[in-house]
């Protein structure tokens, strides 16, 4: 994955304003998203007119989810591209349920609209619940260790870089990211067994 750059700090900040309420972080957030989500959606569904609908849920959407994003999870951007995927797909089922089959072309690829087009809907389900078992799992760690963790996993980065970005010795994140993985191995081989 690649390391995180100004641009995902700025939108960090933003998105962390937004879910106060804030907003003119919100109309920044925009200003800095807008056209290349749009573009997305537009790949994705082929037509202004619904590559906009969807981008508008999507910023409805994000104005009242900004509170939950999870930065360990995915950076700003990716989380948001997420939530227009998602908005499409919606915009997608309105319009064939409107009877307006041949309106709606949704390019998968594009889209990425499910982790494996070739899965069945049980092998979706598995994955969608081992994600939520790391999410519940990856709680369960002390907040600077699950960042070091995310930062080293999620982004990519180095142990040592990890170490730099949160101004601690090598030594201390190395401990963090061992003891913080054991913790979820620990974690995920119990919520397996149950």
């Amino acid at each position: 994955m690649s390391q995180p750059t100004d641009r995902d700090d700025r939108l960090y900040d933003l998105l962390a304003a937004v879910a106060l309420q804030d907003r003119k972080a919100f109309r920044a957030l925009y200003d800095a998203t807008a056209a290349k989500l749009f573009g997305f959606a537009l790949r994705v569904l082929h037509k202004d007119e619904l590559a906009e609908e969807a981008v508008q849920d999507a910023y409805v959407a994000i104005w009242h989810a900004a509170a939950s994003y999870q930065p360990h999870l995915a950076a700003p951007l990716t989380w948001m591209a997420t939530v227009v995927r998602n908005k499409a797909l919606d915009v997608r089922r309105r319009a064939l349920a409107a009877g307006e089959a041949d309106a709606v072309h949704v390019d998968a690829d594009a889209a990425d609209l499910v982790a494996d087009t070739e899965a069945g809907p049980l092998a979706r389900a598995a994955l969608s619940r081992d994600a939520r078992a790391l999410a519940d799992c990856m709680e369960t760690l002390a907040g600077r260790q699950r960042q070091a963790i995310g930062m080293a996993y999620l982004h990519d980065l180095s142990h040592a870089d990890v170490a730099q970005r949160l101004d601690l010795p090598l030594g201390t994140v190395k401990t963090w990211i061992r003891r913080g993985l054991d913790r979820l191995r620990d974690c995920l081989t119990r919520k397996e067994a149950a």
